[in-house]
């Protein structure tokens, strides 16, 4: 075996020759190397310690008394990794030789309840009880309205794509921003902006990405966006670093959210209070391009019986440059959760949640032309364009499991959005927008006598969200309500005397824009043995007003929209774990008050977006350590608003594109060396696979959006921003002793940025074909032992390890990815 003094200076010497093999990457090709020989010495001391993990507990009914015989099942669900044991005479279960991570544990026997937990498991081991209830519904009544699939066994159920990503895929993979972390799902494509992963842009199936306007955002199942009804542009999206786990669903069980059933929906899943004692963790992370983020959490559980309560709070505070010069931002977010008991056996819950998020970003609008690019693709002559938000959001949620076959919730919530965009360009044609003002005569004046633009918008909803669920022998059944109230206030101030940092200006648009829905759904699964059936429907109705106040006296124009949202799904599962689902639903998404409404007041034709969504796949895991899922999916859209220009900014709308179709595979496989081999050695290999060969207009005639081309006819043209191809591969090692290593490639096939597919690209950079690209990524951590408290863990992370320079957006100019990030860091748990 290798001394570490010898591997000390193996590690000395390969990095310098390194550099004499590769001169040109010497930072590369030095940190590759590092990576190795870290990677090594951690390897040689898993030669001579080798330690395991115990879950140990009890399982008993609600009098005290365990139940013998109940199965408790401990699996990792990224990886397919499962254990199972039985309960002694006294209801006692212990699971042995389990890798420290985190797992989700079940407990459930004949005539009771499923329970669950998502525990995190150290060296020393963990106790976990469980106490279950008489009758069918699962027992974590305060999570039940929060996560799509509970328990493995609901996961069977769900009869549509779903893919789960948790905390421990996260924490391995260090993603910088959520983009990263939203790739590893399949279907799922993430067109980057600034580099900073402050405004994603979402696609799922192949749909439009531009603002994540046509996926419904979720939190804890509450809805993220600032106006999900009447602005479904998302200006905000909260940091990676707050969630315990991201779900996304594709298939017909949509219909119990909404009001976009479209493509898919996302849910985020914030972490619960620690179940009990005082845990918590501080990160700190740096590296180049002035990076620095800070993470703290602290959780502690008190009390018993009626008002046992449980409390976390976790902050952070990030800060980096963006993707091109002159792009730095700041942000703050903190969230407060807490989850109280209010009876003895636990059957009601009360769960709290606030949190604020604050941004001060030195951020452009505006993308470069093909001239710019050429000369400097990181070049941005917008130094003096800032982006300010604000945000203050909260829920409550009560719970009560009203007898054995019956689970009630309300979900009560509210939110407060301002964002202040002050910019001197919005698009590769503006150098700069205020051009021809007050002495303005382009980019030489830019930083003197050129003003600028103020974007002010601000947002306030409200809504209740009551929900029951019941089980019966005819099977399970979803009933929901919900009441949601949006108001937007938009102004717009043209500033031409007060130079580019002015904050004033000319109004050219004040607009008030209002949406109020009642929404209702149900479901009801039929469970015939293996298989469930689920048919749903859900009823949207939206009133719409749009109040004009640049004019005396004000102009308001009101509408309405109703739309019913039916849908069915199938879920067959010849044994655990394997389950085929097939389904079909409607898909669906209101139109926004500033479209179908003019500034005079008038009700304009733009229908709401309609399709008919199909799918068929399965779920397996054919052997512990495998897990193979695949689908087929047909998005066959009526009517799909598209924008009516390519770089939107003011007098933008949308229009009615008609008919289109969308349709392709999905393919997601792991395997875990280690749980097939019963080795502690674990090598795994992940992936998530995508191809989309159809995402094109259809119908008879369509005509062209691009300026100059409104006699041009496109049908059969690929849609924009739809790439065939999408793929990500991890590659990892993965140890007990505390080595978690990852390599990972992310690939994006080639897309068109225009209705006409233009391959050559214009001067303005706004059109033209974007190149596919591939870009690799490589994390490596390391869990130090022999800590009692504040277990440490350092890592190292490398985004886009060649460096590579690509183009991931034209809509207002070219936007080039991220360049090479190198980052370093620690965190203590306790």
């Amino acid at each position: 075996m290798l001394s570490r003094q010898h591997l000390s200076l193996c590690s000395f010497a390969a990095q310098h020759s390194a550099e004499r093999l590769c001169p040109g990457k010497r930072i590369f090709c030095a940190l590759f190397a590092s990576f190795f020989f870290v990677a090594l010495a951690s390897f040689a001391d898993a030669q001579s310690v080798i330690s395991s993990g115990a879950l140990t507990g009890t399982v008993s009914d609600q009098t005290g008394a365990g139940i013998a015989g109940a199965i408790v099942k401990v699996r990792r669900i990224s990886s397919g990794f499962e254990r199972n044991a039985t309960t002694d005479a006294s209801g006692n279960y212990r699971v042995e030789g389990l890798q420290p991570s985190g797992y989700f544990v079940s407990a459930t026997t004949n005539g009771f309840s499923v329970a669950s937990q998502q525990v995190a498991l150290e060296a020393n081991g963990r106790v976990v009880n469980f106490t279950l209830r008489p009758g069918s519904l699962t027992e974590n009544v305060s999570v039940i309205t929060t996560d799509i699939a509970t328990t493995p066994e609901e996961l069977q159920r769900i009869p549509g794509s779903v893919e789960v990503l948790d905390r421990q895929t996260l924490e391995i993979a260090r993603p910088f921003t959520f983009n990263e972390a939203l790739r590893k799902f399949t279907g799922v494509y993430v067109r980057d902006e600034e580099g900073f992963g402050l405004r994603p842009s979402i696609s799922i199936r192949g749909l439009d990405p531009n603002r994540s306007a046509k996926v419904l955002l979720l939190e804890d199942g509450v809805p993220l966006g600032h106006a999900p009804y009447g602005d479904t542009d998302a200006y905000y999206h909260p940091p990676i670093e707050r969630y315990n786990g991201i779900e996304v669903l594709k298939g017909s069980g949509q219909i119990a959210h909404g009001p976009n059933t479209l493509g898919g929906l996302l849910n985020y899943l914030t972490p619960n209070p620690p179940a009990d004692g005082v845990h918590g963790s501080v990160t700190l992370t740096g590296g180049n391009r002035r990076y620095f983020n800070g993470f703290g959490s602290v959780g502690a559980s008190f009390g018993e019986g009626a008002g046992r309560t449980g409390v976390l709070v976790d902050f952070l505070h990030k800060r980096g440059a963006g993707a091109r010069e002159n792009m730095f931002s700041k942000l703050n977010d903190v969230l407060f959760k807490s989850v109280t008991q209010l009876d003895k056996n636990a059957q009601q819950t009360l769960s709290f949640k606030a949190n604020y998020y604050g941004e001060n970003s030195n951020m452009t609008y505006s993308g470069l032309t093909e001239a710019e690019f050429a000369a400097n693709p990181r070049f941005n002559p917008f130094k003096n364009d800032f982006f300010y938000g604000d945000r203050w959001g909260g829920s409550l949620l009560y719970t009560n499991a009203i007898n054995s076959r019956a689970v009630f919730s309300t979900t009560l919530y509210a939110t407060n959005f301002q964002r202040d965009w002050w910019r001197q360009s919005s698009n590769s044609d503006q150098r700069p927008n205020r051009r021809g003002q007050n002495g303005c005569n382009g980019l030489a004046e830019l930083n003197t006598l050129c003003g600028n633009e103020g974007r002010l918008r601000n947002y306030d909803t409200f809504g209740i969200d009551p929900r029951l669920k019941v089980s019966s022998r005819a099977g399970e059944t979803d009933f929901g309500f919900r009441y949601h109230r949006e108001t937007q206030n938009r102004v717009q101030l043209n500033n031409n005397t007060l130079g580019p940092n002015g904050r004033g200006g000319i109004t050219s648009e004040d607009n008030q824009r209002k949406n109020s829905a009642v929404a209702g759904y149900v479901q009801h699964r039929f469970l015939f043995g293996k298989l469930a059936i689920t048919p749903g429907l859900r009823l949207e109705h939206v009133n719409i007003e749009r109040t004009n106040r640049l004019v005396t006296p004000f102009v308001v124009g009101t509408t309405d929209v109703t739309q019913f949202i039916p849908g069915i799904g199938i879920a067959y599962s010849p044994k655990d774990n394997v389950t085929f689902f097939a389904g079909a639903h409607r898909g669906f998404s209101p139109p926004r008050p500033a479209d179908i409404i003019s500034g005079t007041g008038g009700v304009l034709e733009l229908d709401p977006e309609l399709s008919w969504n199909y799918e068929v796949g399965v779920r397996s895991l054919p052997v512990k350590g495998l897990r193979l899922d695949a689908a087929f999916f047909r998005l066959d859209y009526e009517n799909q608003i598209v924008p009516a220009n390519l770089s939107g900014g003011v007098g933008s709308t949308l229009t009615s594109a008609g008919a289109t179709l969308h349709q392709g595979f999905e393919f997601a496989g792991r395997v875990d060396t280690g749980t097939l081999a019963n080795s502690p050695h674990n090598f795994y290999v992940r992936a998530a696979l995508t191809f989309i060969p159809t995402a094109e207009y259809r119908g008879a005639t369509r005509f062209s959006n691009v300026s100059g081309f409104a006699t041009t006819n496109i049908i059969g043209k690929r849609l924009i921003y739809s790439p065939e191809r999408l793929a990500n591969l991890n590659f990892g090692y993965s140890h007990p002793t505390g080595i978690d290593a990852l390599l990972e490639y992310v690939y994006v096939s080639k897309q068109f940025g225009d209705d006409l597919n233009t391959v050559a690209p214009t001067a303005n950079g706004q059109r033209g074909l974007l190149p596919g690209y591939g870009v690799w990524n490589a994390t490596l951590n390391y869990r130090i032992r022999g800590f009692e408290r504040f277990v440490p863990t350092i890592f190292v992370t490398t985004k886009n390890l060649t460096d590579d320079t690509f183009i991931v957006d034209r809509r207002r100019g070219i936007m080039p990815g991220m360049p090479r990030l190198m980052q370093a860091g620690v965190k203590f748990s306790f």
